[in-house]
């Protein structure tokens, strides 16, 4: 008999951004593994719902739901989740920066985390980190038990493939949601300061909090793209740069690489740890070293973009299924 597994997909009404592709995509490579998925959402997209998410649906009526159509397991693929479970709960954590870097965070989400992810780290029965950055972040600031968590990657997505259209024109690319914690105003003045000879820096990403805004001289704002939009970016960026001061994983960087673009980024986080060496590191802090970093990026793309494509076959979406299904089974066991 398949196991029974809930998964909370509340985090796709509200982003598009890289928690909600993994939710997509480990969606679509579980339809293949032995488990019978229900999916649980709290309805709704507005950001003035988020307490209502955050203490109602997960802290009662999630777990209830779970309880009560008889889940082996529940599965909360971000860092919200119970604090009490009837139900073996799994929790997926994809980074820590809200307790590492809080003042990059509004004050809800603060006070939230603060407060609720010791207990969401104590209730569930196995932790999934999404690298080994991030597993030592859960021991470190929030004790979780080292026999508790497994680390199980993100994956790239068939859409990101080097096959397809290209965006054409010269360009520079990031991708990142406007915050604070995603370094883009010193990467704007890296940008700058490398003096690429008029080509423009392009940023792909929705609005976020913090006030950070990006437009003029060079530099130029796409909003949020679909993913063959920002895949036929990838594929015609002369660098993609990606200098966040703190990632648990960092997607972007893996799919430009799948899509042949040679990457930027920061010596943070666990962004060295996915580059694998296929990437050109740099101080996230100075604006220099940003400069610096791009044009060696597109000095040496020839030579980066193969090794880019062999660190992003490492990462696929099946393998992260079946490694999820065994956490499954050590949770319901």
């Amino acid at each position: 008999m398949a196991l029974r597994v809930g998964i909370d997909v509340s985090a796709l009404a509200l982003t598009r951004a890289g928690t909600a592709r993994h939710i997509r995509s480990l969606l679509d490579a579980l339809e293949d593994e032995d488990v019978d998925v229900r999916r649980y959402a709290l309805g709704g997209s507005s950001r003035a719902l988020v307490p209502v998410r955050d203490l109602g649906w997960y802290l009662a009526a999630l777990p209830a739901r779970a309880r009560r159509d008889g889940m082996d397991v529940l599965h909360c693929p971000t860092q919200r989740a119970p604090v009490r479970s009837r139900v073996p709960l799994v929790v997926t954590f994809h980074d820590l920066a809200v307790l590492r870097h809080p003042e990059t965070f509004n004050r809800w989400t603060r006070t939230y985390s603060r407060a609720v992810l010791p207990r969401v780290v104590r209730a569930a029965t196995r932790l999934i980190a999404v690298s080994e950055f991030t597993k030592r972040e859960l021991v470190e600031l929030l004790d979780a038990p080292e026999e508790k968590v497994r680390v199980v990657p993100n994956a790239v997505g068939p859409q990101f493939s080097p096959e397809g259209d290209s965006t054409p024109g010269d360009y520079v690319l990031a991708v990142a949601t406007l915050e604070p914690r995603k370094n883009l105003a010193r990467l704007v003045e890296g940008y700058r300061r490398a003096g690429l000879n008029g080509v423009p820096l392009l940023v792909a990403g929705a609005p976020g909090w913090g006030g950070v805004q990006l437009e003029g001289d060079g530099v130029r704002w796409l909003g949020e793209v679909g993913d063959d939009e920002l895949a036929r970016l990838y594929r015609g960026a002369r660098a993609v740069a990606y200098v966040s001061v703190y990632e648990g994983f960092g997607l972007p960087m893996l799919e430009a690489m799948a899509c042949g673009a040679p990457v930027v980024a920061a010596r943070s986080g666990a962004l060295e740890e996915v580059a694998g060496g296929a990437a050109v590191l740099v101080d996230p802090l100075d604006p220099d070293a940003i400069a610096a970093g791009l044009a060696e990026a597109i000095d040496r793309r020839e030579e980066l973009r193969p090794l880019g494509f062999e660190r992003a076959r490492a990462f696929d979406w099946r393998e992260v299924a079946r490694e999820t299904v065994a956490v499954y089974r050590e949770a319901a066991a």
